[in-house]
């Protein structure tokens, strides 16, 4: 009788101590999560952008890859600024771990913070992208730029690119451009341009002798347009 309850008591305590060592394994819901603030600030003249797509994620996502054809989320936001398809496509890749959309229009000169958080991973990655509006469809972004070495209070800067999403040719004109400048359609399901993602070439506009275009040199960009800063609050 005192063997077996001498047992007993043993097989708890290598029970608990099981229970202890599997706890500090970092599974389940004791594993380690960060909060991440994301502040995107509009640098352009006159190129208002539309409320940001932000993905926090793995290696193993690409919101877009340069030279293959967008995703109709990517078109949808590139050609009228809707970034709800572009998020459901993310949140269902498994690599990715928090998604958020900006609330609004980001005007020239101002800022939009975005506050996410996700479990943390040793490769954790950002990818964002945001619409200029007075454009046909021209976006601008960062492709999964690594965020996993900051530490809390700690921030990285990126300055993000302008991409043609290839889906609508660079017409300028009232009609397609669907921002301020023109007021025209924005997402059209048909195809129209080149057919791939790209590096932007510019807007050409009505002061560049483009008599048809809705722009003028206020909406023309050199360099670029957006400053991303990436603080790890927690």
């Amino acid at each position: 009788m005192l063997i077996d309850l001498m047992c007993k008591r043993l097989g708890y305590v290598f029970f608990l101590a099981g229970a202890v060592l599997l706890a500090g394994c970092g599974g389940g819901s004791d594993r380690v999560v960060a909060t991440y603030a994301v502040t995107v600030t509009n640098a352009s003249a006159n190129q208002p952008l539309s409320p940001p797509a932000v993905v926090i994620h793995r290696e193993g996502y690409d919101g877009w890859t340069a030279g293959s054809s967008a995703s109709t989320g990517l078109e949808k936001l590139a050609e009228g600024g809707d970034a709800a398809d572009f998020i459901t496509e993310a949140n269902l890749n498994g690599n990715v771990e928090a998604t958020k959309s900006g609330s609004g229009v980001v005007a020239p000169g101002a800022s939009t913070l975005i506050k996410l958080t996700a479990p943390y991973f040793s490769d954790l990655r950002l990818t964002l992208a945001s619409m200029l509006v007075n454009t046909n469809d021209a976006f601008i972004g960062v492709n999964g730029v690594v965020i996993s070495g900051l530490g809390i209070n700690e921030s990285t800067t990126f300055y993000a690119r302008i991409y043609d999403a290839g889906t609508e040719n660079n017409l300028e004109t009232a009609a397609t451009v669907p921002g301020p400048a023109g007021g025209g359609e924005g997402f059209n399901a048909a195809r129209t341009d080149y057919g791939f993602v790209a590096i932007h070439g510019g807007t050409v506009t009505g002061d560049d002798g483009l008599t048809t275009s809705a722009l003028n040199e206020t909406h023309r960009y050199v360099g670029p347009v957006a400053k991303i800063t990436v603080v790890r609050v927690s």
